[in-house]
């Protein structure tokens, strides 16, 4: 900071003057204000002077330049004192407030805003939808608060007419989620200029045409105001119905305005019928009930009974008046009400999300004295006074005395206490509000010079006030109007005339039984106590200034629990001018604000102070003594510890709970080495967290692979016993098991279950087998050959019959007789003889006979007609395939190693004409082939060659020879 502020601008903290005197104070805050610096620091105080101009000091460069940074580093700025309080929420989970201060036209409204916009600036820097839209919410509720509770008024072109408290709710992550908004006195009394109004709401555009409007004067920036009201109304989600409600509202309070009552007979009658239609259609009342209720009161005997009393013209003018009033209160509050339901945070769990933590912002009406003060600037002037009731709470009074209770070695400074204003007013039984109450409740015409009275007779010894019966020398009052009070900010003279029917609620029950009434579903919402009849109405209401103080009281509560920033407005001059510093001015709201006292509080005390054993747990890691856990007899020489590593112990005090720092640095200085350690300890805790996680894992996948270990056990055994069970008795079953059904079994196990099964087959047809006579064994054995090589190939190839092999000796089948015996004489194993079909050898239709004989070695095609000559003789070896049809047909092809296929076409025999054969040469040629390996696949069709011989061959089985 000692680098961007040179001593030209002079002292940056009014802490750092040399010495502590008003004129030091004044000359250093004017020649700032001249050199453009429009804010000092008092410590963590801002104080801001309203430079009545536009000051290129709000952009995004400067944003980021405060962003993060500690209150020193950088010129004092609202934004530092909004960073501060930021940090503090965030860094100790502690709800903070920014309570902005000062008289009407400090430039208060401005302030707040710029808080705001900070806020939201660096906020949400992952650009969340969500928080985004919370965001957008929150700043444009300000222009609409502004557009209904701010008016222009001699002192301030935007003075704000009502006090706003804006809580925002942040998230653990400090983003924020929400908030809420307290209204505290709208004075009723403002009118507000509404332009471009549609002819349906019965308007001219002129506005000095209505009397509520008639004092303002239409701005230029009017139109661009209005849009930017109605893009925030769309952007905080009111609808066009209840937009819509908000213009009737407006427009029913302006022809309200200009209603007039005339005196005719006895009667009180309305000037002009049509602002009467006007007013039913725009409130949607009907037309004699809003005239009826303008002109007559309708009232409640004690026996019940409800009678119609008329109006006098004071008394109508009256009513007339209270009901615009209270038509634009309710609107006001109605619309707070609507953007708290928008910006309210929704399904918060604090166990899910965290601790909600909060940034309050007030922004209030100021001090205020005018030439003529009434009930308005009474109670906000009592607000003011509770205001700075808590500022000497907080800054002055409570601070002292911390340091005496802490034993910390302390030269008193003298301070004013305003609690004996604040007395004076709030006081049960004594004070101006509960003898303005008393007053209220008086059976009986009570006037306000009564009023007046009574305050006299109670109030008369108190020093802070007065009025001309106590005092008849002074002039500046009359009797039995005015009553003086000495304010912490100066005295003030208030008008007594009027406090009684301010205080009490001026609007009679016909008005709201009528609004409760009305179609507007909107407008009907906003007036709730209408739902009572006349006859229900018996509980007074609470006055206005009860409410109000309620309200106070309650507010000073909310921010007494959080920890204060303040920021203090100083208004340089009453002619609005950016270069005028009037003196005189400045040094009485430097008086009544207390800031001397602060300065001399500020320099004498200390920045900062913690209990040890949170001192402890924010800077442990900064020590090695002290990380992680220190082993000393206390918390205090662990913070000792801290301190004498770190050479602060001349900038510190021990108390008997705290450690108390003087400057900031010393804490800075600390911080900057905690967030230099914060990432070294992350990656230690994360690692330790990682090994931690994968400890457990590991514990968890061996206890997940001891249960399925376990589990695969219990399986495998309950599939076992499961088969066992099954399979227990199929050997005494006729077909060993075979209708027996397997259990699916588990996946582990389905290699074994395959196995398993091919055991049991091949033991079920041991079973089987071993009761077959040896002698019908090669027979078993073509057959199952056959099977293995003709399933599914042919239909019918000789499985049911008997297989007799040597058909050229059977007698029964052949035409020829041939014995076994010749071949026996040779030592010549036979395996399979018939007789082949005539067939077509050659191109001239000459048809032989032929016969077929295999033996174990050689295959062997004879002419039976020459005694059986052996015309061929193929070596089994040396055949690799035969080829056979998936017809009926008995066709052969033998195809050998030199491709001298050889085809034959097997008898059926006589005797069985019907025969198939085939079966019995494949199974004989594979039992044969099985020393040599044989190999069964499946083909394609024959050879184009043989296509034109064999018709219909629709598919091919070959037996292939490896071998």
């Amino acid at each position: 900071m000692a680098e961007l502020e040179g001593l030209h601008f002079g002292k940056s903290d009014f802490v750092l003057l040399d010495e502590v005197t008003m004129e030091q104070f004044l000359e250093n805050l004017k020649l700032r204000f001249e050199e453009g610096r429009i804010y000092t620091f008092i410590g963590e105080v801002v104080v801001s002077v309203n430079p009545y101009r536009q000051m290129d000091i709000y952009g995004n460069d400067v944003i980021e330049a405060y962003r993060g940074r500690e209150l020193y580093e950088n010129p004092p700025h609202l934004y530092a004192v909004a960073d501060a309080a930021y940090k503090a929420m965030k860094r100790r989970a502690k709800d903070t407030c920014i309570v902005i201060s000062g008289e009407s036209g400090a430039g208060k409204t401005e302030a707040s805003k710029y808080i705001m916009q900070y806020i939201a600036a660096i906020t949400n820097p992952s650009q969340r939808q969500e928080v985004e839209s919370v965001k957008s919410v929150l700043l444009k509720s300000n222009c609409v608060l502004e557009a209904f509770g701010n008016a222009k008024t001699n002192r301030n072109d935007n003075s704000s007419r009502f006090g706003k408290y804006m809580d925002i709710n942040f998230n653990f992550n400090g983003d924020p989620t929400g908030g809420h908004i307290n209204n505290y006195l709208l004075e009723k009394v403002r009118g507000v200029c509404v332009c471009d109004l549609l002819k349906s709401l019965h308007l001219n555009k002129d506005p000095t045409d209505y009397t509520y409007t008639s004092q303002g004067a239409a701005s230029t920036d009017d139109r661009s105001h209005h849009r930017a009201v109605m893009s925030a109304l769309k952007v905080i989600g009111f609808s066009q119905e209840e937009i819509n409600s908000i213009y009737k509202i407006l427009a029913t309070i302006l022809h309200l305005g200009n209603l007039k009552f005339e005196n005719e007979a006895e009667n009180v009658q309305l000037v002009g019928g049509d602002l009467v239609m006007h007013i039913s259609e725009l409130t949607g009342t009907e037309v004699e009930s809003m005239r009826k209720a303008l002109l007559y009161r309708t009232v409640a005997t004690g026996g019940g009974e409800v009678i119609e009393k008329g109006h006098s013209e004071q008394e109508a003018s009256y009513g007339r008046e209270a009901l615009a009033k209270a038509l634009y209160e309710r609107l006001f509050g109605w619309i707070v009400g609507r953007i708290n339901s928008v910006i309210e945070v929704k399904n918060y769990n604090p166990a899910l999300h965290g601790k909600n933590t909060v940034i309050g912002v007030l922004d209030i009406y100021g001090f205020e004295i005018f030439d003529n003060n009434s009930f308005e600037q009474f109670c906000i002037n009592y607000c003011n006074e509770k205001l700075q009731q808590l500022f000497i709470e907080l800054i002055l009074r409570q601070e002292q005395d911390e340091y005496q209770r802490e034993g910390i070695t302390w030269q008193h400074i003298e301070y004013f206490n305003n609690q004996i204003i604040v007395d004076l007013v709030e006081q049960p039984h004594k004070g101006i509000i509960s003898i303005l109450d008393d007053a209220c409740l008086t059976v009986g015409k009570v006037t306000d010079s009564a009023c007046l009275d009574s305050m006299n007779d109670k109030l008369g010894h108190h020093p802070h006030f007065t009025s001309r019966k106590l005092t008849p020398t002074d002039k500046t009052m009359e009797f039995n109007r005015h009553f003086r009070i000495r304010h912490y900010a100066g005295d003030v003279m208030y008008s007594v005339e009027g406090f009684l029917d301010k205080n009490k609620d001026p609007l009679f029950q016909d008005f709201k039984r009528l609004m409760f009434n009305s179609s507007d579903p909107i407008l009907k919402e906003m007036w709730p106590d209408g739902k009572l009849s006349i006859t229900e109405v018996t509980k007074r209401p609470l006055t206005a200034a009860t409410l109000f103080k309620n309200s106070i009281i309650a507010l000073v509560d909310k921010l007494a629990c959080k920890e204060p920033y303040y920021v203090r407005c100083v208004k340089p001059n009453e002619v609005k001018s950016p270069m005028l510093f009037d003196d005189a001015r400045c040094q009485h709201q430097v008086a009544y604000l207390g800031l001397l006292e602060n300065v001399h509080v500020r320099r004498a005390g200390f920045a900062y102070r913690q209990p040890y054993d949170r001192f402890l747990q924010r800077y442990k890691m900064t020590c090695e003594y002290t990380w992680p856990n220190h082993l000393m007899g206390s918390d205090r020489e662990a913070v000792e510890a801290i301190v004498l590593q770190h050479n602060f112990e001349g900038d510190v005090a021990y108390g008997h709970t705290k450690l108390f720092v003087r400057t900031p640095r010393t804490l800075f200085t600390l911080e900057q080495e905690r967030t230099a350690l914060i990432p070294i300890l992350v990656l230690f805790l994360q690692k330790v967290w990682r090994g931690a996680l994968a400890r457990m894992r590991c514990r968890r996948m061996r206890a997940i692979y001891t249960i399925m270990g376990c589990y695969k056990r219990y399986k495998v055994k309950a599939h076992f016993w499961e088969v066992e069970r099954r399979f227990a008795n199929v050997r005494n079953m006729t077909d060993y098991g075979k209708s027996v059904e397997w259990p699916a079994p588990p996946a582990s196990l389905m290699q074994f279950h395959r196995i398993t099964q091919h055991l049991y087959r091949r033991w079920k047809a041991r079973q089987i087998i071993k009761n077959i006579p040896p002698s019908d064994m090669a027979e078993v054995r073509a057959k199952v050959a056959a099977l293995g090589a003709l399933s599914g190939e042919r239909t019918d190839w000789g499985f049911g019959r008997s297989w007799e092999r040597d058909y050229l000796a059977n007698v029964r089948s052949n035409t020829f007789f041939f014995t076994f015996l010749e071949f026996a004489l040779f030592n010549i194993s036979l395996s399979f003889s018939l007789s082949l079909s005539p067939f077509q050898l050659n191109w001239f239709n000459n048809t032989k006979d032929r016969a077929l004989l295999i033996t174990d070695k050689h295959i062997y095609r004879l002419e039976p007609k020459k005694h059986f000559k052996v015309q061929k003789r193929i070596p089994i070896e040396t055949v690799i395939s035969l080829s056979v049809t998936s017809g009926t047909d008995q066709m052969v092809v033998l195809h050998t190693v030199s491709k001298d296929d050889v085809l034959v076409h097997l008898q059926r025999g006589q005797l069985g004409p019907n025969q198939d054969r085939i079966g019995e040469l494949v199974g004989t040629l594979c039992c044969r082939f099985k020393s040599h390996h044989c190999q069964v696949t499946t083909f394609g069709p024959l050879s184009k060659a043989l296509n034109h011989q064999l018709l219909k061959l629709y598919s091919v089985r070959i037996i292939s020879c490896c071998g």
